[in-house]
């Protein structure tokens, strides 16, 4: 069921729980049943009327006992029940959680929508209004507006963008409203687009479209991850446990009280009704907080009257990727926005000892954030066999600071430039990596750009694999994917699309463990899901190829099932970006920028910048739950140089949720989990990813 919108159990707003008769016929019916563990997913009103559920339990049970529909024995026997909630929503409208569950197959369907309508935009010069879903929370509309160059409904920059551009789009949510309570309507704001300033203008409202669909792979793992810790929870909890939510931030599970969570929620709501709404701002938390920022900071330019005469170069290094260019549309605008002279070094390190360098401008980068590859171009050339060229550049076009975007080589070459400091002064300024490859292979980040929409290539094809096999019946399908040695994709995209298995270079495998897996799937195929799926990460085993695989499963197999392989190739690394990437992308790039400017400031001396402390050369990731900058000296402890890894590896705790879910009897390690946490706690910005 995992590509499979919606809910197989069925969801309902329910008016008769809302009665205390209602809910004592739902106790009544969870003490028939011998349950005393609920997992309720939903959103606010589902995980409010959970907890009201909870606290009258002692209360229902006297009344049912009383009434003669329970005996005292099966009152004592249920005598506490345990509640832990998910949040399930679109809206992403429930405070202590950076996603819920759905949010981002929300913004998929946005996007494919945004992106579709752009051209007809573009061809017949009209302006569009597109309404979104969000209630009262404009989590999709400012997350669309990221991952998508739109306009604000201001008329003055409607008509200075459309000088520029042939293209206005505007997003607006269900639930607008202007400073004095009024609503806002898309119906309005084209009638005076329209009569202002006399632009065609079209209004579309996306409605339920945004949600139904195949889920993503983010919200199939998100829900995977939050599925396994609201089990934990369960386990875990007492009669004096109060009832949690278990949450996702930055990317780390937690769990938090679940009153505190709806308490803030409505607090939201109140500041909302009240006009307050910087304070509703601050009450959604800091990620939302930075968001909303840094999207006023991209959208519009807002040049500084006095100008800091610093130049930043931008460059990408390596494999092409999604994303890549939101990062460098975002960088070159922030830098824009803090004085500096942007310039675009194209075709990677190459392309600075030749002297590809030239000035980018705000408007050159409009409309980069939905475009895959790379617009500035990208080689694998490393800089330590034309560093003298590349010194000679720098200080040619006045470079004081270098933003570099890519994957390991991009790691490898700044490592190469710090070292080259010792012999060439001019590569003594600000250098900050930033992890993008499909990889997702950079030391220092549990993320790269790039990474999610290769997984969601891999899982939709994977979706598509699935359906063909079960037409067939009797089938198993071995699938090659990218990474190097790296087991990233194949085994989140495992995880994502319900496989029987995933080969990496990182968990060894001999003979036996395939002799396992090969038996595991004759046992399967007695069953009445009469198919199998098997990943295959490319350098997981020099001997154990994806032919010798096959043919292994083809002659173990014969008379029960028949085999079929497929290679995804570089299909993985192309195609538009995902809203994850997009928004990713866009929040690397402005961070690095604004780090940059900072640093920049420290290291100016005597007229000049110098910057030869191992501090100034940096990768910026995500670690866990907040985005963070490391010396890239640091991280050459942690790193495999020669299988291109990290030497410690996150996701590598989900491969037995993986293994679990597909029916193999394993232990899983519940040493770790998540502590209760407070939601005041969490919306401090040392926690909260940026």
């Amino acid at each position: 069921m995992l590509q499979l919108g919606g809910t197989v159990i069925g969801s309902a707003r329910c008016q008769e729980f809302r009665t205390k008769e209602g809910r004592a016929k739902a106790a009544c019916n969870l003490v028939k049943l011998g349950i005393t563990n609920l997992c309720v997913i939903g959103g606010d009103g589902s995980l409010t009327g959970a907890n009201q559920f909870r606290n009258e339990w002692s209360e229902l049970l006297a009344e049912l006992v009383h009434a003669g529909k329970i005996t005292s024995d099966e009152a004592k026997k249920s005598s506490h029940l345990n509640i832990v909630g998910m949040v399930g929503s679109i809206d992403n409208d429930f405070c202590g959680t950076d996603m819920t569950i759905g949010t981002d197959s929300a913004l998929h369907r946005i996007m494919e929508v945004v992106d579709a309508i752009t051209t007809t935009a573009q061809s017949h010069q009209r302006t569009f209004i597109l309404e979104v879903m969000g209630r009262h929370c404009g989590v999709l509309t400012l997350s669309a507006s990221r991952r998508r160059t739109s306009d604000w409904t201001s008329l003055f920059v409607l008509s200075q963008t459309r000088r520029s551009s042939r293209l206005n789009v505007i997003i607006v949510a269900e639930g607008a409203m202007d400073k004095n309570g009024k609503p806002i309507t898309s119906n309005q704001i084209k009638h005076l687009v329209s009569e202002r300033l006399g632009y065609d203008t079209r209004a579309t409202v996306l409605g339920h479209v945004q949600r139904g669909g195949t889920p993503s792979a983010f919200d199939r793992i998100l829900g995977s991850r939050m599925g396994v810790e609201a089990v934990m929870a369960l386990l875990e909890a007492t009669p004096d446990t109060p009832a949690c939510v278990v949450s996702l931030s930055g990317n780390t599970a937690v769990r938090l009280p679940l009153m505190e969570c709806v308490q803030v929620t409505k607090d939201v709501s109140k500041a909302m009704a009240e006009g307050r709404y910087e304070d509703a701002v601050k009450l959604r938390g800091k990620s939302f907080e930075n968001n909303w920022n840094t999207y006023k900071l991209l959208a519009h330019m807002h040049p500084p009257d006095v100008k800091s005469n610093v130049s930043v170069a931008i460059l990408n290094v390596g494999a092409p990727c999604a994303g890549m260019n939101a990062a460098v549309r975002s960088a070159v605008r922030i830098g824009i926005t803090q004085g500096h002279h942007m310039l675009a070094v194209h075709d990677g390190f190459e392309g600075l000892a030749q002297g590809l360098v030239k000035p980018i401008t705000w408007t050159e980068v409009g409309g980069w954030t939905g475009k895959g590859g790379s617009m500035l171009g990208t080689k694998r050339t490393l800089p330590a066999k034309v560093m003298e060229e590349i010194s000679l550049n720098i200080a040619k076009f006045n470079i004081h600071g270098l933003i570099i975007i890519g994957g390991f080589e991009a790691f490898v070459g700044g490592l190469e430039l710090l070292a080259g400091r010792q012999k060439y002064e001019e590569l003594c300024i600000p250098i900050v990596m930033i992890p993008a490859t499909v990889s997702n292979n950079v030391p220092g980040s549990d993320f790269s750009i790039g990474a999610d929409t290769a997984l969601n290539t891999i899982t939709s094809t994977c979706d598509r694999i699935k359906q063909s096999a079960a037409g067939t019946k009797r089938r198993v399908f071995i699938i090659e994917t990218m990474g190097g040695y790296c087991g990233y994709l194949a085994t989140v995209a495992g995880l994502a699309s319900g496989a029987d298995a995933a080969y990496i270079f990182e968990e060894h495998f001999n003979i036996h463990d395939l002799k396992v897996n090969v038996e595991h799937l004759v046992e399967k195929m007695k069953t009445t899901v009469k198919r199998g799926l098997i990943l295959r990460n490319e350098k997981c085993n020099p001997n154990y190829t994806t032919d010798f695989i096959f043919s292994l499963y083809s002659e173990e197999g014969k008379g029960v099932f028949d085999c079929r392989k497929n290679v995804l190739g570089h299909m993985q690394q192309g195609g538009t970006p995902t809203p994850f990437d997009r928004n990713f992308g866009t929040k690397m790039g402005a961070k690095a920028v604004l780090w940059l400017t900072d640093k920049l400031k420290e290291c100016y001396r005597h007229g000049r910048i110098f910057a030869n402390t191992p501090g100034s050369a940096c990768v910026l990731g995500m670690r866990k739950r907040t985005l963070m900058f490391q010396p890239l000296d640091e991280l050459r402890d942690q790193t495999d140089f020669e299988h291109r890894i990290p030497k410690t590896e996150w996701w590598l705790k989900l491969r037995p949720i993986m293994k679990i879910l597909a029916k193999y009897k394993i232990n899983l390690d519940t040493s770790e989990h998540a502590h209760m946490e407070h939601v005041i706690q969490k919306r401090s910005p040392v926690l909260m990813p940026v």
